[in-house]
């Protein structure tokens, strides 16, 4: 039986060695090749292969962020040079990834895993989502977050968002340009976003701070903080606190 692949990874060199490698593997027909995230993406959706090598680190979208935004996604095997976050990511989940540079007995023994892994049938939904909140323990400031509208990606940038609102297990991003739905917790954001910018002023909001235009007494107890937009948020007494020490009030 042959296996429809894509390769997705920004250096030529390492699309052309996996093309090579494969070409003593009977099993696997490649039918694309992509060279950012954005087209690979787009690859993975209209072709919908069985597998996809995924290099890690890209500009425009990294492979995590390729891998949150497909639907059903194929089996993978990851490619990397050294990185201690995606390495430990995918050692917790037993997931296969090569590192670069990797060898052709290597490179062939992943892919015998993957063969193996399609033949079985099982879905491979619940190890993505392990490698994806594996990979959210990484503690770096996010400073873009990749957001699917239908069939249309956006990258925003963290200094266009306004403030992000709670919605139920995922997060409403709004910005200038429009309003964006997010598969993530009010939590991720909090601990991804600088502290000294974005301020949770209520247990549904996270506001940026230099977007805020004034903060008003609503109650005895309780402010309201109005945007530059115009939109008006409850803020806690705890985030009343929170805005006081960030913008030293």
């Amino acid at each position: 039986m042959t296996y429809k692949a894509v390769i997705i990874d920004d250096e030529k060199p390492a699309r052309d060695i996996i093309r090579t490698f494969l070409r003593d593997i009977a099993e696997i027909e490649v039918l694309a090749e992509c060279s950012d995230g954005f087209s690979g993406l787009k690859a993975v959706q209209e072709l919908k292969p069985d597998l996809v090598f995924l290099d890690i680190q890209m500009p425009k979208l990294t492979g995590f962020e390729v891998l949150e935004l497909i639907e059903n996604p194929p089996v993978i095997i990851f490619s990397t040079a050294y990185d201690q976050y995606a390495i430990k990511a995918f050692e917790m989940n037993a997931a296969d990834y090569i590192l670069k540079p990797y060898s052709r007995e290597r490179f062939t023994q992943a892919v015998g895993k993957a063969v193996a892994r399609l033949q079985s049938g099982l879905s491979v939904q619940p190890e993505i989502q392990k490698i994806l909140q594996s990979a959210d323990e990484k503690e770096e400031l996010l400073q873009r977050i990749a957001v699917k509208t239908r069939h249309k990606v956006h990258v925003v940038g963290v200094s266009e968002i306004i403030f992000l609102e709670a919605e139920g297990d995922y997060v409403m991003i709004h910005t200038k340009e429009g309003k964006y739905l997010k598969e993530k917790t009010m939590k991720y954001f909090e601990s991804h976003l600088d502290s000294e910018k974005f301020i949770r002023v209520h247990r549904s909001f996270i506001v940026n701070a230099e977007k805020i235009e004034r903060i008003e007494l609503y109650d005895k107890e309780s402010y309201s903080v109005i945007l530059k937009n115009g939109a008006s948020l409850r803020a806690s007494s705890s985030g009343y606190k929170l805005l006081k020490q960030v913008l030293h009030m």
